[in-house]
């Protein structure tokens, strides 16, 4: 998904992580689903994404856009995102964030190894 807008995209869920915790992060993320989704499917189409992309800030952002973020993230190929597909995404698209899970992970599996 490359966009004119993309390079002005700041990654703000590294300091949400570090602010809210991991269990706080996965609440915010959900709160964000629930914001964006439809609320008669349970899901984010192109149409509610659209609709409620400006509580966001996402209002630039050209229905090419809309449709590669889906694109992106729709992993069962059903044109939507549900919960875990928009978290997921979420990720993918927070490279700082990834990072930064993968050096806690790596950590993890040391801290492991040392125990064994």
């Amino acid at each position: 998904m490359a966009s004119k807008d993309q390079s002005n995209f700041q990654d703000f869920l590294p300091l949400m992580a570090e602010k809210l915790g991991g269990d706080g992060l996965i609440g915010e993320l959900c709160n964000g689903f629930r914001l964006l989704s439809d609320s008669d499917r349970g899901v984010i189409t192109f149409e509610s994404l659209k609709k409620n992309s400006a509580f966001l800030g996402l209002e630039e952002l050209s229905d090419e856009d809309l449709l590669g973020m889906l694109k992106e993230g729709d992993f069962d190929g059903d044109g939507a995102l549900n919960q875990m597909e928009f978290c997921v995404l979420m990720f993918r698209l927070s490279p700082d964030l990834m990072a930064q899970s993968l050096l806690l992970l790596e950590e993890a599996l040391l801290q492991d190894s040392n125990f064994s």
